[in-house]
């Protein structure tokens, strides 16, 4: 008579909660201890037995049994989920300079204290937090903006090295990441192409793309895998005390931990992890799976609490990012894209090459200087590289692998989007196409006015603009603004509500301050910082009570000007007056202007009074604590204050925050006040 026919109720609960925990230490010892005592089959074997059972006894099947991980599809999007503490990323360093002036940095906040450092690899995965009540995971949820994330639950329950019971009845939260091993992301693709689909770029992409299903059964397939580095919330018996206690008891909780991790400390310490950093550049080639640096964390938690936090890192831990990988690709073609300024960029086509985790098919050629200095033809094998690991690059020409059919790209005579004239004038780099009405430009122009640092208008994307220009709705900025719903309406991807949302911004885009007006206009040389000082003059010229100014009112206060006059503003030089008095006395400009105020337009009217900080020159370097950026310049404008973009003879201040780089040192030389942001914070709380 067969075990199904026999087994009593009794026996089949025991044999159950056995196989169970047998099941459960093997997976621990396999992904945990990355030991194994028996085969894959005999794993197999076990879980087989365990359905099986479950399968005649359905009553006895608990949620964190083995055979639960893959449970049914959602129907809808993702839940966002806030998180229980804000999930806050890691400061990058690029180089072992950069890492030693962080722990010099660092070693401030615990005066004559001894530092020990605990070394990670860093992981290239999607980061996860888990949430484990009474032992049992109840929660998984994607970092997202680091203060809500997407419960994805249901495909983290899929993933075998992520325990459903930890070893103990505890309510904790850990975090770490979930990554795709080299194998599995091969499998992965191979299959992507199989279905006509197109293939992950890199493994983390792939990991990405995975835990966000909605079916689970899709994720058990493509075999994730995890490892955890920190613990959150939580009602542990004993405190944590540094961060090698921290590994060691997730991993006693039966959580995967990364096992290179390694311990340095005492006076050559520093020096010791640099060795350790770049040791790995090359070893990390026989890894199963991809990383993508080292993270260096200080190993007491009393000190780490003693450094804290910036406004967006822990001061206590850096990542160590590897230099860029390189490769080889044959360049197919070089074509050239037309900017807003009319300025023709070279650009390779390459054949699709995999560097430093993803495929690179194009690379800038920058300008024909560039392209001589290198000599690159088409028809070479060149060696690519993503700078900084974004912005693929061309770095040299393997010429000795020329066969002489390859071909010399000279930048064409006339603009391949309109036809115009192309010029290179004296002193300049750049080619650039002399049509002002080029259609490349006019789109290129149109996207910068629309965009986050100039008029912010929401919902306007490259694709929403050329459907836009393609439709004869917009020839130049001040058709924006004379959209309705009837011409919107029956567009691709415009719904009712996109439309009014979409209105909405325009309409309120119609009230701008002048320093966003003048860099939304795109005029040449003017960018942010520029625009901010030709505004702060015309603002204290037209200075009123009225909360609004026409645009007519500008435009004849700008006539009375001089190029003399223009040239002699602080922070405007030749170069920008010139460029700035040609395009105001242009007649298309004053038609343009008169468009814009005709629909609407209104500049908000900023008068200047005099602050305590009137005539003082600053500068802003590094990451402040606590305030951004932004509010910190705001701070010192409204104070009578000017912010530049780079120190010089002529600076006043430079206000210091986090990982100051380059600014602070030409501060230092040339004698310019360096404030802390300590002192920063002193002197607004004087000038209020």
């Amino acid at each position: 008579m067969s075990e199904k026919q026999t087994i009593t109720h009794q026996e089949a609960k025991v044999r159950i909660e056995k196989l169970r925990l047998e099941i459960e230490k093997l997976n621990y010892d396999y992904f945990v201890l990355d030991t194994s005592t028996v085969s894959e089959a005999v794993r197999d074997a076990l879980k087989k037995e365990l359905i099986s059972l479950e399968n005649q006894f359905p009553e006895l099947i608990t949620p964190d049994s083995p055979t639960q991980r893959v449970g049914s599809a959602l129907s809808g999007r993702l839940a966002k989920v806030p998180h229980t503490t804000a999930k806050k990323s890691l400061q990058d360093v690029f180089s072992a300079d950069e890492f030693r002036e962080w722990a010099e940095r660092i070693q401030k906040f615990v005066p004559g204290e001894k530092i020990s450092y605990l070394c990670e690899l860093k992981i290239d995965g999607l980061n996860i937090t888990l949430h484990y009540k009474n032992g049992r995971l109840e929660k998984a949820l994607t970092r997202g903006d680091g203060v809500t994330g997407e419960d994805v639950t249901h495909t983290v329950k899929t993933v075998e090295s992520i325990p459903l019971r930890l070893s103990e009845a505890i309510d904790i939260e850990v975090s770490g990441e979930i990554y795709l091993p080299k194998k599995s992301f091969e499998k992965v693709n191979e299959e992507q192409k199989r279905l006509g689909l197109e293939p992950f770029a890199n493994p983390r992409n792939a990991a990405a793309g995975t835990i966000r299903q909605l079916d689970p059964k899709i994720v058990a397939e493509r075999h994730l895998a995890g490892f955890f580095y920190e613990i959150g919330k939580n009602n542990l018996k004993n405190p944590i005390e540094t961060q090698d206690q921290t590994l060691k008891t997730l991993q006693h909780l039966g959580l995967p931990v990364n096992n290179f991790f390694v311990q340095f400390g005492g006076y050559d310490g520093v020096e010791k992890i640099v060795h350790h950093m770049e040791s790995w550049h090359e070893k990390r080639k026989n890894l199963p799976y991809e990383i993508d640096g080292i993270v260096i964390k200080v190993n007491d938690c009393d000190q780490q609490k003693k450094m804290g936090f910036t406004a967006k890192f822990p001061r206590y831990a850096v990542a160590y990012k590897f230099p860029a990988e390189q490769g080889t690709s044959r360049v197919l073609d070089i074509q050239v894209q037309v900017g807003r300024t009319g300025a023709l960029t070279p650009v390779a086509h390459l054949a699709p090459t995999r560097v430093a985790g993803s495929v690179i098919s194009r690379a800038t050629l920058h300008n024909q200087d560039e392209i001589e200095r290198l000599d690159v033809r088409i028809g070479d094998t060149v060696i690519i590289q993503k700078a900084g690991d974004v912005i693929p690059d061309v770095v040299s020409v393997l010429k000795n692998l020329r066969t002489g059919g390859e071909r010399r790209f000279q930048m064409p005579a006339v603009c391949p989007m309109c036809g115009g004239k192309v010029v290179r004038l004296e002193g300049e780099s750049a080619h650039r196409c002399t049509n002002k009405n080029c259609f490349a430009v006019q789109r290129e122009n149109l996207i910068h006015f629309v965009s986050r640092s100039a008029l912010n208008i929401e919902g306007v994307g490259e694709k929403i603009m050329d459907q836009l220009l393609e439709n004869g709705l917009v020839r130049d900025p001040a058709d924006i603004f004379a959209l309705s719903a009837q011409d919107l309406t029956g567009l691709p991807f415009f719904q009712e509500k996109k439309i009014q949302n979409l209105l909405n911004a325009i309409f309120k885009a119609k009230q701008i301050p002048l320093a966003k007006f003048l860099f939304a206009l795109g005029i040449r040389y003017l960018g942010e910082q520029t625009s901010a000082d030709l505004a702060r003059f015309f603002e204290e010229e037209t200075a009123s009570a009225q909360t609004f100014y026409q645009i007519s009112d500008f435009l004849n206060e700008t006539k009375k000007l001089s190029l003399e006059e223009l040239e002699n503003l602080d922070g405007v030089g030749e170069k920008v007056a010139g460029s700035f008095f040609s395009w105001i006395h242009d007649p298309k400009t004053e038609i343009l202007l008169k468009k814009l105020e005709t629909a609407g337009v209104k500049i908000i009217a900023k008068p200047q009074s005099a602050g305590k900080l009137e005539g003082k020159s600053f500068v802003l370097t590094g990451t402040l604590a606590g305030m951004t950026r932004e509010s910190a310049k705001a701070a010192i404008e409204s104070a009578g204050g000017r912010v530049g973009s780079s120190v010089t003879a002529h600076t006043d201040y430079l206000v210091a925050g986090e990982n100051p780089g380059s600014k602070y040192k030409k501060a230092k030389a040339l004698g310019v006040k360096i404030l802390e942001e300590s002192e920063f914070h002193v002197i607004l709380s004087i000038t209020s």
